[in-house]
């Protein structure tokens, strides 16, 4: 057997396997789905909001800081 149809063998095999494994996974329902989205949509809403905050104050200090050595 040539290296060539050694590989196409292992590549059949290989997806087979990936076949096999998909078989075995367990998906969540369409509303744990929807829940977990609308946790990760509030968390992002939340940082962003966070995070903002935090810049405004430190560009704030900044400017003040910059206004003192002026």
């Amino acid at each position: 057997m040539t290296s060539k149809e050694r590989w196409w063998k292992r590549f059949i095999n290989y997806l087979r396997d990936v076949r096999n494994e998909a078989k075995k996974v367990t998906w969540p329902s369409r509303r744990e789905v929807a829940n977990t989205t609308f946790v990760v949509i509030m968390a992002v809403i939340f940082f962003g909001f966070y995070l903002f905050l935090w810049d405004v104050l430190f560009s704030w200090i900044l400017a003040r800081i910059e206004m003192l050595l002026q």
